[in-house]
């Protein structure tokens, strides 16, 4: 097992990349504490893997909130005794037009994928730096991050920052033996996903921008947050790796590349 016996907190665990990161760190034997603001989802969550013989809590956790995060990281700290490593995966997104944008809308996402991530960042890190053992801080970026959509702009600006708040933080922390780095997903099954696909429309024109030719599901998103939070990636500082399918790196649909240049 990679993890194991390491406590791993996972926000924005109750649906999603963040559920599938709670199932995968449990059977890699960390003892995880889901976070998330619907309480019966992540109860359901924790439950399933203790049922499953692992070891799990629920906190609810409002990440743009600092007193909720200050409270889930207490009670962490007070269940398991340490924090090993933190998985920052909660986010929202907004998609509108450029000028239907409201400043309401803009703090929101603002708050949750870029504030929350740094808050609960700094509240973790200052117990592993008590705690004298070092740990792991994975965020959870997109390949948004540095590709764009006319009608994600909260979306793409938070997640362009979570991808420079990584290098940042990085630099901050790896004297104290904590280190930092990013997931950067492409296209993911997730719930907002399978409407998408549902629409053959849709799905026809991601497919042309997607060289694997399907969707990530979210588990092997979570595969790929296990390896950053292990040993396995003790040489990894400050990077952004993109498991995206290629979406990042193609020019061009594939029924436009024959012949395409320049």
């Amino acid at each position: 097992m990679k993890l194991k016996d390491k406590v791993a907190i996972i926000t924005g665990a109750t649906k999603g990349i963040g559920e599938a990161c709670a199932l995968e760190f449990a059977k890699e034997g960390a003892k995880v504490v889901a976070t998330g603001r619907t309480v019966e989802l992540g109860e359901k969550v924790a439950a399933g893997i203790r049922a499953s013989g692992g070891d799990a809590l629920f906190v609810a956790c409002d990440v743009s909130r600092k007193a909720d995060v200050e409270a889930m990281v207490a009670k962490t700290v007070a269940h398991y005794g340490t924090i090993d490593i933190v998985v920052n995966n909660a986010g929202v997104n907004h998609s509108a037009d450029f000028f239907a944008i409201s400043e309401e809308d803009w703090d929101w996402v603002m708050s949750v994928d870029l504030k929350g991530t740094f808050l609960v960042s700094q509240a973790a890190a200052r117990v592993m730096v008590d705690q004298g053992k070092g740990g792991y801080i994975v965020n959870v970026s997109s390949v948004m991050a540095q590709l764009a959509l006319a009608d994600q702009i909260p979306y793409c600006a938070a997640k362009g920052g979570v991808n420079q708040l990584t290098k940042a933080m990085a630099l901050s922390l790896i004297d104290k033996g904590i280190r930092v780095n990013c997931v950067a997903p492409g296209p993911v099954l997730t719930e907002l996903m399978e409407r998408v696909v549902d629409n053959p429309e849709k799905h026809a024109k991601l497919m042309e921008r997607l060289p694997i030719g399907y969707i990530a599901s979210c588990q092997e998103i979570a595969r790929v947050c296990v390896f950053m939070a292990s040993d396995d990636a003790s040489y990894f500082v400050g990077q952004t790796i993109y498991p995206d399918g290629g979406r990042s790196i193609q020019a061009f649909p594939r029924k436009l590349e024959k012949g395409a240049a320049g």
